[in-house]
Order: structure tokens, then C-alpha cells, then sequence
């Protein structure tokens, strides 16, 4: 049966015709859906802005003709990139009405030099053509000035992307210079904030440097306050990126192996060198760019390594006949590596190209990996064994972990719901009002159990400092009685079993005392939940109650100051001051009352949602953990609080 239109209608005609059909043209898309281009409107995608310009810059040295990129954040909350590359080409395009190439690459959608044939760029980490004139269509000003011929060129553009006029020359190129230099101010009107962070920034800026031998980057921040210029240049290039991510950790050999091979149209280098660790760190690039969800390159080093690894302990005789092989999961532990793939016409998924596609890329590195890999171990003897051995005792641990798993699983089934004894639950059994407090140690559960509201809010206290995870098998860490209370009390399980649609309490508060000693059970709690219930965090249900240090009076109203800096601005702003201070030494020594009013009161509460508000932690922590910086994820996580070493994300 054929439907006629009328057939499926209902009601009055629906008014939708030709009239109704618009078109974006120009930069319009962009600002339309700005999400679709940069990921997002928040930090994340403000910072995209940066990248798309940097990116085009080290594409340029990636050619072969840029040496050096400098980088400022501008007191007025501007950014300017810099290159002594070639220089856009200032040309006139006839299909494009006699407009100058540069204005057609700033204003053009899919504009660029990075397809075709022609001699623009072999490999470069620009695809969709949209990098600058999606910063230049999400910017209330952006200058372009060019260097090229001999001559110095300038166009300016307005209100996302508008032309105050044509390109032109304003003077000769100083000292002969080539190179382009991009200086925008991003829209307010379209961004959640357009502050600059420089860490952010920085972290991005060596990797580049890392990732690009001999390249140099230099990064000056020019607002008030801002930190001191740095210079990155690294002439081993991605050994020295290995070397300085395990710098923090103990490695398992000083030597780092290295491997490269070269294609007509693709090439490869690795470096890898293991540390006493128990997490893998695979950093994975594509001409440049951060596919921090893997991709073919990924997959065939991974495949690879599995495959070398055990052939050479087969050979040996380390693993017998009667021995099932190492699983990928075993040899990588505690492993770094980075993995960087040169490629002319990269298929990323996406503008943001977190994941590279193209298959063959796969093959080459598998070859590399199978190739050199071998040779490096054949040579290394000494390394090599270490690195079985490690990968056979990992594998005695998962096994042991998984009939801790399966113990777990049983004990909860024969217990009921398996809470935890010591947990003070609260009376609601609905996960989206529910609230856990965890604190330390008896005289603080007591304290929280007579300030909480019964009905929405649990109180868990756990004896004194978790075990590390960061330094601990699961096997090992599945026995530790905190972690299993832990466990117990979110009740929706750990690691790979985890299901956050079965979490207990849609709040998992961290109460800890405002010292170092409280700053180190926030920084250890916040690394188990990380690591082994990374949902519970990225979905925004870990939070950290801040406790006051400080209260004083004033008049007959008490106050709160967070810390020593919150008590030096307080008596800033208030010289004249006379009453004491109280030293709040810890939650066992506050009354009930004060801690109801300054951690527990839903109205009243200082909570830190990580990722948003920086409070409790340093905000490399907090960023890092919501993994709202795809980038600054995978940096490492210093905390001053003792014996906790740099936590690799």
C-alpha cells in the first residue's frame, strides 16, 4: 500500500514548505552549534581554541619549515600563537571573488592547505579544513598577521568572523622573518568562561614539544600574576617524554626502549619503559594530535607487544608448555609508553579527533612493534626477563583478584545487602537524595552521626589512611578491610564490574580534617574511586567537604575561615579585629553544632563537586580527575600531602 501525504497527516495543514528550509553559510555553523566543532563551550572546548592554532603551527614544523612557536596568554584575556613557518599564502583566490587565500582559510569552512595533491603538507594534524576559522568565528576580534615575501600583511576580523577589510601590507617582514602569527579574544557570549588556565596550557605545549624533536615552544603569560615563561625543546624527543612521565615513579630499569619505522606515506615511533607500578600509561598520537581514545595505532602496538612478549618467554623456557600465555593486561603493567604516528590523510573520529581510524596504520605498527621490539629484547636480556617477570607475577594477581571478586560477590549474597558494620546508614532508600559521608575514625563518625539529618545522610568512618592503590595489586587491595567497607557501602561493585546505575547514594562526600594528614586520606580516597570506581567520579557523584581551620567572632556571629590564607585575607579586610582565633584541630573535637553549620548543613554546606569549584584540592587534581581536559588527564597529580607520590591519569 502506498501512503498519500494526507494519509498520514493529522489536523491542520503543517505550514512546513520551501520558505522554511535555511541555510547556514560562512562561519554561521559554527556559532550555531559551536559544540560540534570544539566538544564543548566549557574549559574543555575554550582551550580547543588554542590547540586548532597551535596545531597548524606544528604542522608547519612537522614540514620541516618552523623552528620555533611562541605562545602568550595577554593581559586583556587574549592569546596570541606564533610561528617562523612559511606563512599562510596571502595570494589571490579567483574562485573566490580575487579574496586573498588567507581570508579565505580564515572564513571558509574546509579551507586549508592539508588536501589534495599539491605541496602544502605531507602529514599534518589538521583534517577537516575548520581549525582557525572556527577560533576566528568563535572570537569577538582575531588579528592575523603574516610574514611572507618579504612582506608584512594584516587582516582583522570582528564579531565572529566579520572583516574590518581586506588583507593587507602594512610594512616589510622585520629582519627578512616568514612565519604567521593568530591573536584572538574568544566570545564571551558563547563560552561558559574565557579565562585562560596556563597549567592547561603549558602541559599541552610540551608534549608538543616532547612529540616534535628539537622543536622550540616558548610559553609567556603576560596577566597579573601569571607564572613565569617557560621554554620547552627536547632533542630526544619522545624517550625524554617516557623519561619524564616515570620520573615520579621508581622504574623497573633505567634504559628506555625506543623504535621507529618509516613507510612511503606513514611512519612510526615508540618509546616504552616499565616502572614498579601497577597501572599501564599508553600515550597514543596521531601527526601530533592526542587520540586519547586509542585508535588502530593503539591496537597494534598493544597486539604486537602481547605477541613479542610471549614468544621471547616461550623461548626462554620462563613460561613452560603447561603455562597459558601472559594476557596483554599482565605485560603492560606498569607500563609507559608513547606511541606517535605520522600519516598523510588521518581519519579521526571527529573534529576533536580523540580516536584514529585508518587501518593500515595498524598493520605498520604491529610490523615495527613485532620487529624491533624483538631485536631490543634479544638485546637487552637483562630488561627483558625483568619485564616477564613482572608480567607472570601480574598474572598471579589477577587470578588471585578474581576469586577475591568472586568471594566478595558471595559474602554479599549471604549477608543480605553486605553493608559494612561500622556504616551509620541513612533512612531513605532513594540513591538521588541519598548522601554518604566518609570521615576519619571513630570520634568523627560520632560527631557526624549527632550533626547529620538522619533521613539523607549516612556517615561511614574508616580508620585512619586507606591502603595506597597506586601501590597495591587489586588482589591485595580486595583483602584491606577500608576498601572493602568501601566497596560495600556504595554497593555497585569495582572496576570492571562496576555499575553506576546501582550506586547506593547519589553524593559520596569525602569529610576529612583541614590538615595535611586530612589532605592525604582526600587524596587517597579520591585515587581508590578514581581508579576502581572511575564512573562514581566522572559522572559527578564524589564530592569533598571542605572543614573550617579557623572560627572567630564577630559581634555575637561566628565565622569560619577555611585555612591559613582564608585567616590572613580575613584580617585584611578586617585590621581592627580583637577576638580570638579558634584552631578547629579536627572533626573528633568539633562540636556537633559546628560541624553541622559548616559541612553538613545542605543549606550552608562547602562542598567541592570535583572539577568545578576549586577548594579542598590543588585544581590540577580536581581537573584531572573530572576529566573535563582530555590532555591535562594525562598528566600527573602532585600533592604536597606525604608519601603520596605523582598519580599517573
Amino acid at each position: 500500500m502506498v501512503l498519500k501525504t494526507e494519509d498520514v497527516r493529522s489536523g491542520p495543514a503543517t505550514g512546513y514548505d520551501a520558505a522554511d528550509i535555511t541555510v547556514l553559510e560562512g562561519l554561521d555553523p559554527v556559532r550555531k552549534r559551536p559544540g560540534m566543532y570544539i566538544g564543548s563551550t566549557g574549559p574543555s572546548g575554550l582551550h580547543h581554541l588554542v590547540w586548532e592554532v597551535v596545531d597548524n603551527a606544528v604542522d608547519e614544523a612537522m614540514a620541516g619549515y618552523c623552528t620555533q612557536i611562541d605562545v602568550t596568554l595577554l593581559a586583556d584575556g587574549g592569546v596570541r600563537v606564533s610561528d617562523n613557518g612559511r606563512g599562510i599564502p596571502t595570494g589571490p583566490m579567483p574562485k573566490y571573488g580575487g579574496r586573498s587565500a588567507a581570508e579565505v582559510v580564515l572564513t571558509v569552512l574546509h579551507a586549508g592547505g592539508k588536501f589534495g595533491e599539491g605541496g602544502g603538507y605531507k602529514v599534518s594534524g589538521g583534517l577537516h579544513g575548520v581549525g582557525i576559522s572556527v577560533v576566528n568565528a568563535l572570537s569577538t576580534r582575531l588579528v592575523l598577521e603574516i610574514d611572507r615575501d618579504g612582506d608584512h600583511h594584516v587582516m582583522e576580523f570582528v564579531d565572529g568572523g566579520t572583516p574590518t577589510g581586506p588583507l593587507r601590507v602594512v610594512g616589510t617582514a622585520p629582519r627578512g622573518r616568514t612565519g604567521t602569527t593568530v591573536t584572538f579574544w574568544p566570545d564571551a557570549g558563547i563560552f561558559e568562561e574565557v579565562e585562560f588556565r596556563a597549567q592547561t596550557v603549558v602541559e599541552r605545549l610540551q608534549v608538543m614539544a616532547f612529540l616534535n624533536r628539537g622543536l622550540e615552544i616558548r610559553f609567556v603569560d603576560e596577566r597579573p600574576e601569571g607564572k613565569a615563561a617557560q621554554t620547552f625543546k627536547y632533542k630526544d624527543g619522545i624517550i625524554d617524554y617516557v623519561r619524564h612521565l616515570n620520573a615520579s615513579k621508581e622504574a623497573l630499569f633505567r634504559k628506555v626502549a625506543s623504535l621507529d619505522r618509516r613507510e612511503e606515506a606513514m611512519e612510526v615511533e615508540i618509546a616504552l619503559q616499565w616502572n614498579t607500578g601497577f597501572y599501564e600509561s599508553i600515550h597514543s598520537f596521531a601527526n601530533g594530535i592526542s587520540t586519547v581514545d586509542g585508535g588502530m595505532h593503539e591496537e597494534g602496538f598493544k597486539k604486537a607487544l602481547t605477541n613479542v612478549a610471549n614468544k621471547y618467554a616461550r623461548a626462554k623456557g620462563t613460561l613452560k608448555d603447561k603455562d597459558d600465555n601472559l594476557l596483554g593486561e599482565d605485560i603492560r603493567e606498569g607500563l609507559t609508553a608513547i606511541v606517535s604516528v605520522r600519516l598523510q590523510d588521518p581519519q579521526f573520529e571527529g573534529q576533536t579527533k580523540g580516536k584514529l581510524g585508518n587501518v593500515p596504520v595498524r598493520s605498520l605498527v604491529e610490523r615495527a612493534t613485532n620487529e624491533k621490539l624483538a631485536e631490543w629484547f634479544e638485546e637487552n636480556p637483562r630488561e627483558a626477563n625483568q619485564i616477564i617477570q613482572k608480567g607472570m607475577l601480574a598474572a598471579r594477581a589477577r587470578v588471585a583478584a578474581r576469586s577475591a571478586r568472586d568471594l566478595t560477590r558471595r559474602k554479599s549474597a549471604l549477608d543480605g545487602a553486605g553493608l559494612p558494620g561500622k556504616l551509620v546508614d541513612c533512612s531513605s532508600r532513594d540513591p538521588r537524595e541519598s548522601e554518604m559521608f566518609i570521615v576519619e575514625g571513630n570520634s568523627a563518625g560520632g560527631s557526624a552521626k549527632d550533626a547529620r539529618n538522619p533521613r539523607l545522610q549516612a556517615i561511614l568512618p574508616i580508620r585512619g589512611k586507606i591502603l595506597n592503590v597506586e601501590r597495591a595489586r587489586i588482589d591485595k587491595m580486595l583483602k584491606n578491610t577500608e576498601i572493602q567497607a568501601l566497596i560495600s557501602a556504595v554497593g555497585a561493585g569495582l572496576a570492571d564490574d562496576f555499575d553506576v546505575t546501582k550506586i547506593r547514594y547519589h553524593k559520596v562526600i569525602i569529610l576529612a580534617d583541614a590538615d595535611v594528614d586530612g589532605s592525604h586520606i582526600r587524596t587517597l580516597l579520591l585515587t581508590f574511586f578514581f581508579r576502581q570506581m572511575k564512573p562514581l567520579v566522572e559522572g559527578g557523584f564524589v564530592y569533598v567537604a571542605q572543614p573550617p581551620l579557623y572560627s572567630t567572632l564577630v559581634g555575637k556571629e561566628k565565622v569560619y575561615l577555611k585555612d591559613d590564607a582564608a585567616k590572613e585575607a580575613f584580617l585584611g579586610e578586617h585590621p581592627n579585629h580583637k577576638a580570638d582565633f579558634q584552631r578547629l584541630k579536627g572533626l573528633g573535637e568539633m562540636d556537633f553544632s559546628e560541624l553541622r553549620d559548616t559541612t553538613m548543613d545542605p543549606g550552608r554546606r562547602s562542598l567541592l563537586q570535583i572539577g568545578v569549584e576549586q577548594a579542598a584540592l590543588a585544581d590540577e587534581v580536581c581537573s584531572v580527575l573530572m576529566g573535563e581536559d582530555v590532555d591535562l588527564r594525562r598528566q600527573f597529580i602532585q600533592t604536597n600531602a606525604k608519601d603520596v607520590r605523582f598519580l599517573d591519569i
